[in-house]
């Protein structure tokens, strides 16, 4: 059978499978806004609730004093005063021992939002940050950074035969450890932890809390208590947004153990055999009217979650019915928003500024830009906004929440596929329902469409959380850094430390096999052995396990092809003396979506074209060769290459996004990521002193408004 070529794209993912609960022949109605009589009562509760002495919950306490003496694991519901608890440790640290924390977050977002907290709360000449982005005060007591900087510390205290210089690790989203694609760093950071240091962490509510402690107590030699919250900070109320425009219950108690069910109305909806809906197919809903019935009933601010970023941002020409009627609101909305975009031109222009300042609704996803996104967050923290139209991400580690959140589907897209919501996902949602000392109930308002099973809904509610499964996988980035400090045995006894060994252990326990099954708790030992095969191959490895001088630099280089980057310094074939086809042929190694190369030879300079074809064409051979070895190994594009090409050499920013043919959220990101892998080249100084001045030149030519307010920690 002829190979597959390796650089060949990958199959466009599927399309969304039609929902069987559609309705056949849909009518339209018009929206007049009204409301059941069984919410009478509900509606009565909304409103602020009186100010009083901050009181630590009862499980705050408990967690606080769990650290003390053990590790701990918090899971409690959205806006629950997590946070609290970690502040609270730290500074008991600060004051008995003078000790050290690290705070360590999934996303550079959060780790900017925490940093600002914590300057505040503990003064700023004792916090630090490190991103990848930014780095200051890396020798302040209390550090803030992202969790994969984080474990390139624990390598680096490993291979240097040290223990990392800290008396506490905060680990926030502990859920994380369940993500497909990242969960392998949370993971990590777990079994290589010295168990001197405490572990706290902080996690959204799951379903097995108390076996993920008993893993960690296994490995650490150190007791994990589980701290649990189930209560919302503020009740939860469940509606149904009929597309009449009536507010109705969701659901109704059955008198049964506290279950519910569908309201009758809403059931009776459901099974009709001519629903109405609220928008003809494949057109939007009209969001004006929408939001003018939730406003009538005093049910915002809103967050609207959508399917699509284009959604997102077509959804705000369809509020021009939400003029802002006060006129101190608008003139300090304004002014709010003057302030917030004084540091960049490109901010000051931005096209949807508009709709902000006179419609006080927003469109925030991956496609808008950081900078962007903060703005519209720091607007809705300060209760500027009406409403926010977002998709589902931002209800993961993202701090701004609303009086009402409304969902239009039962499904979300996964990066591959859509596919139904988790309990996870949903609680994760309607977590933002609901301000904390600004509200004294929220709502979760379901509206009927096409993906939207009202039914699933309902249930989903009332489910318990989802279980948290390993998601620890061989890279050989992992490999090559725990070869540093490890012989090969020694890593064989390290990864039958991990979570996905011991679950395999309890799932045979429980079927009373032993020896039999041993097979299939050695998946991981096997995996290393084949990465560890290769890169004996390859000559990074010795026979006996050590690193090659090669292996040495290469396992600096940690980013998400770093074989191939390597391969390509051995082989002589990036352009070094040229900074900006450096940051250029980089791109290629980060891009991970399919792309158009079709270009114009105006967007494809000679240059450009002859350091791209002469990358591909060393590497093609060790491409294949880790192709037939069973590896991944994804295509090089051109297009990115050729748009990264243009703004390292000062081209104007629409310029840019025209040649990459990519929202400018996701090149911005693009930027960003080529930046990190431009800093672990920098890095090689010692070994490519050369191509490390390339790439640090680079990264200044890059990082440039309006990416550089992210990148240099823009403050709103």
């Amino acid at each position: 059978m002829a190979k597959r070529n390796p650089y060949r794209p990958r199959q466009r993912p599927s399309g969304r499978k039609k929902s069987r609960y559609a309705p056949k022949k849909p009518a339209r109605v018009t929206i007049r806004p009204a409301a059941d009589a069984k919410l009478k009562k509900v509606f009565a509760t909304i409103g602020v609730p009186p100010k009083k002495p901050f009181q630590p919950d009862p499980f705050q306490i408990q967690a606080l004093k769990a650290i003390a003496s053990a590790d701990c694991l918090v899971t409690a519901p959205t806006g629950a005063g997590k946070t609290w608890i970690a502040e609270q440790a730290i500074a008991r640290l600060l004051a008995e021992t003078g000790g050290r924390a690290w705070y360590a977050s999934p996303l550079k977002a959060l780790s900017n939002a925490k940093y600002t907290e914590f300057c505040a709360a503990f003064g700023a000449e004792r916090v630090g940050i490190l991103t990848g982005d930014r780095k200051e005060n890396a020798e302040a007591p209390v550090i803030i950074g992202t969790t994969e900087i984080l474990r390139n510390h624990l390598y680096d205290a490993m291979h240097r035969g040290e223990t990392l210089h800290t008396d506490l690790v905060i680990l926030d989203e502990a859920h994380f450890l369940g993500d497909p694609e990242r969960g392998v760093v949370w993971e990590e950071i777990m079994i290589y932890l010295p168990t001197r240091i405490p572990l706290l962490l902080l996690s959204a509510t799951i379903g097995n809390a108390h076996r993920i402690a008993d893993w960690l107590s296994s490995i650490r030699s150190r007791p994990c208590r589980v701290v649990a919250e189930t209560r919302r900070p503020v009740p939860l109320h469940p509606l149904f947004f009929h597309p009449g425009g009536t507010l109705m219950p969701l659901t109704a108690p059955t008198g049964k153990g506290g279950k519910t069910r569908l309201y009758k109305k809403v059931n009776d909806f459901v099974h009709a055999r001519r629903s109405p809906r609220i928008a003809v197919p494949g057109k939007l809903p009209p969001f004006g009217d929408i939001l003018a019935v939730l406003k009538k009933y005093r049910l915002h601010p809103v967050i609207f979650f959508l399917k699509s970023r284009a959604d997102c941002d077509s959804a705000l020409k369809l509020c021009h019915n939400n003029q802002i009627q006060d006129d101190q609101r608008q003139q300090m909305l304004h002014r709010r928003v003057n302030s917030l975009v004084s540091r960049s031109a490109h901010m000051a222009d931005h096209k949807q500024r508009w709709f902000l300042e006179n419609l006080a609704v927003g469109s925030h996803h991956s496609g808008q830009l950081p900078a962007w996104k903060l703005i519209l967050e720091n607007l809705m923290t300060d209760g500027l906004l009406d409403a926010v139209f977002a998709t589902s991400t931002v209800a993961a580690g993202v701090n701004f929440p609303a009086r009402t959140v409304v969902m239009f589907n039962s499904d979300r897209y996964n990066g591959v596929d859509f596919s139904p919501l988790t309990p996870t996902e949903l609680h994760q949602m309607t977590g933002r329902a609901g301000r904390r000392g600004m509200d004294n109930i929220g709502f979760a308002v379901s509206i009927p469409g096409k993906f939207m099973d009202l039914r699933m809904i309902a249930r989903l509610l009332g489910s318990s959380p989802s279980d948290v499964v390993s998601q620890i996988k061989i890279n050989f980035s992992m490999v090559l850094n725990l070869l540093l400090s490890h012989a090969p045995d020694q890593i064989e006894k390290l990864l039958e430390r991990s979570f996905a060994t011991y679950l395999l252990s309890l799932r045979d326990a429980r079927r009373g096999k032993s020896e039999a099954s041993r097979a299939d708790r050695m998946f991981l030992w096997r995996d290393f052995q084949r990465h560890l095969e290769f890169l004996q191959h390859s000559r990074y490895v010795l026979p006996d396990g050590r690193l090659t001088d090669d292996g040495l630099w290469a396992s600096r280089l940690r980013v998400d092809q770093p074989l191939l980057i390597a391969e390509g310094f051995r082989l002589g074939a990036f352009p070094v003396k040229d900074p900006v086809l450096m940051a250029a042929v980089v791109s290629c190694f980060v891009f991970e979506k399919e792309s158009d190369d079709h270009l114009d030879s105006k967007s494809l300079p000679k240059a450009l074209k002859h350091a791209f074809a002469g990358l591909r064409e060393a590497l093609t051979p060790f491409a294949h060769q880790m192709f037939a070895a069973g590896f991944p190994v994804r295509p090089l594009f051109i297009r990115p290459a050729a748009a990264t090409y243009a703004w390292a050499n000062g081209a104007p920013w629409e310029t840019v996004l025209q040649i990459a043919e990519m929202e400018e959220g996701i090149f911005s990101s693009l930027i960003l990521r080529i930046a990190d892998n431009l800093r672990h080249i920098r890095n090689l100084k010692d070994i490519f002193p050369e191509p490390a001045a390339s790439a640090s030149a680079a990264i200044d030519l890059i990082l440039r408004d309006p990416v550089s307010l992210y990148q240099g920690g823009f403050q709103a």
